[in-house]
């Protein structure tokens, strides 16, 4: 089984995946925080995080 993990977006879309203890510690997190939580395999990942993925695809490398 996969590990449960919680993803944090920001308003611009930008991201962050942490490991979490379980589907109850993901609900416990997100009251304490007073943020909504979403099971991605319902609602799939939202469309400004998408949008931001794309924006880092497009950006110039740095070397």
């Amino acid at each position: 089984m996969t590990e449960t993990t919680v993803i944090l977006i920001a308003d611009d879309g930008e991201w962050t995946r942490r490991r979490i203890d379980g589907p109850d510690g993901a609900r416990r997190f997100a009251y304490r925080m007073g943020i909504p939580v979403y099971d991605v395999r319902l609602m799939g990942y939202p469309q400004r995080m998408r949008d931001f993925n794309e924006r880092r695809k497009r950006r110039p490398e740095r070397g």
